[in-house]
């Protein structure tokens, strides 16, 4: 088993990988995710990822012998020690992750305590704003390195212009009220339709 970073692989899984890209376009690459980081939600997978889906400013390259991985930066607490490997029986072949990190339930107590006060203020102080455009926030969680992980629904999510709304509203309005926060993320699958705010 190859250990590259913080991403162990077994060389069935990797050969297996190898032929996989071999079918796809060339400078296909694959892409490791968490969805629902840092809550009892967590789940690790795989996907494919060409040059336009990733950027050195966010993310991290891993590279093997004859490709590359990616990793969103802001995932890499939650994807340590992911191990790789290939399953084979009667039903197939398939690749399976475990990534012990994802949960990251054990946090600190300072941040246990922390999430309800900013379940409040979310609840209270921001969630009344965005209800006016048929949206919500809600925090997952805060990881252990004082991100609040939050997920958008309603009007929020696809809106245009969620960004601009996380980073100059409510990531600021967060760190102001509650110091041990040091930013926030967005795990919302955004899928822009009749529900979206534009």
């Amino acid at each position: 088993m190859k250990k590259n970073f913080m991403i162990k692989i077994s060389s069935a899984a990797e050969k297996y990988i190898i032929q996989l890209l071999s079918k796809q376009k060339l400078r296909t690459n694959i892409r490791i995710f968490v969805n629902s980081p840092g809550t009892m939600y967590a789940e690790c997978g795989m996907s494919y990822c060409d040059s336009s889906d990733f950027n050195d400013f966010d993310d991290e390259k891993i590279s093997f012998d004859k490709f590359d991985m990616y990793v969103c930066k802001s995932m890499i607490p939650f994807l340590k020690d992911v191990e790789i490997n290939l399953i084979q029986n009667h039903l197939g072949t398939q690749i399976t992750l475990k990534a012990p990190y994802a949960k990251l339930l054990s946090k600190s107590k300072k941040f246990l305590k922390l999430e309800p006060e900013v379940r409040n203020f979310l609840l209270t102080i921001i969630n009344p704003n965005l209800s006016l455009h048929g949206g919500s926030v809600d925090l997952l969680g805060i990881d252990n390195s004082g991100i609040a992980i939050l997920k958008f629904s309603g009007g929020c999510n696809g809106c245009s212009m969620i960004d601009f709304t996380l980073k100059t509203s409510i990531e600021k309005k967060l760190i102001k009220n509650f110091p041990e926060i040091i930013g926030v993320r967005d795990i919302t699958e955004h899928t822009a339709g009749k529900h979206s705010y534009y």
